[in-house]
């Protein structure tokens, strides 16, 4: 038997959610997606803001200035403190916080950080179906090694590739087009997993079909307005049949 006719028959074996139907590659987003690491990363923000003497965040604020990269999240968390427009925040502030937080969220980065329900269980089905799984996270490529190693997840993926690791992230489709081209899919056969308006917004700029989680990070916003083609209230209601569905192609 040759390899796509294994893969066709064990993908038969399992019940899967009609938008996987006829794909073969499917990319993840991490943070908020298969992991809640706000604790974590709000941890390390707070001490790097407190090292300046300035207004430290709750968690809730932390997680909605998640999902561009980790400056990003700073300069959310220097415009919060500082009261003023994040194109205000100074720059020689930015990089020194932003140094300080790489530093301290590197000494623990999965200290609080837990998996979602589901997600192992649904990762390495999914693999052992045939399917090609990438991770393609706006985290910086040096943390994402030791998350999945911690929680046993390296694995599962083909390609993982960090915010860091390509000249542009999400919500650029950089990532997820270089994904597709790596092991030859072609778009059409290609689904993005995210919780965000950046991961949606890739994903159809990419050409892959989207489905968006709705618990996560998205600043503060309903997923459902970026009209993902299908919401789960689940990572596993990838392998079975949706509760609810938003236009699947």
């Amino acid at each position: 038997m040759n390899q796509d006719a294994g893969r066709h028959d064990a993908v038969a074996d399992r019940a899967l959610h009609p938008l996987l139907a006829g794909k073969r590659l499917i990319a993840f987003d991490l943070d908020g997606t298969l992991i809640d690491s706000v604790p974590d990363l709000a941890a390390a923000l707070v001490r790097a803001l407190d090292d300046e003497r300035l207004a430290l965040p709750e968690r809730e604020d932390v997680s909605r200035w998640v999902g561009n990269g980790t400056r990003k999240l700073v300069e959310r968390g220097l415009s919060w403190a500082l009261e003023s427009p994040v194109e205000a925040v100074d720059e020689t502030l930015a990089a020194r916080v932003h140094a300080a937080f790489l530093s301290y969220y590197g000494e623990a980065p999965h200290r609080l950080t837990q998996l979602y329900p589901g997600v192992a269980e649904t990762l390495f089905a999914l693999r052992d179906s045939g399917f090609v799984l990438a991770l393609v996270t706006n985290k910086p490529e040096r943390f994402v090694a030791p998350l999945l190693e911690h929680f046993a997840l390296r694995d599962a993926f083909s390609l993982c590739l960090g915010g860091d690791s390509l000249a542009r992230k999400k919500p650029d489709p950089l990532p997820l087009c270089h994904a597709a081209e790596r092991f030859g899919v072609p778009a059409g056969h290609c689904v993005m997993v995210g919780d965000s308006r950046h991961d949606m917004a890739a994903g159809k700029a990419a050409g892959f079909a989207t489905a968006a989680l709705t618990y996560g990070y998205n600043h503060g916003e309903p997923i459902s307005d970026s009209a993902p083609d299908a919401l789960l209230d689940s990572l596993s209601e990838l392998l079975a049949a949706p509760a609810r569905t938003s236009s699947i192609r």
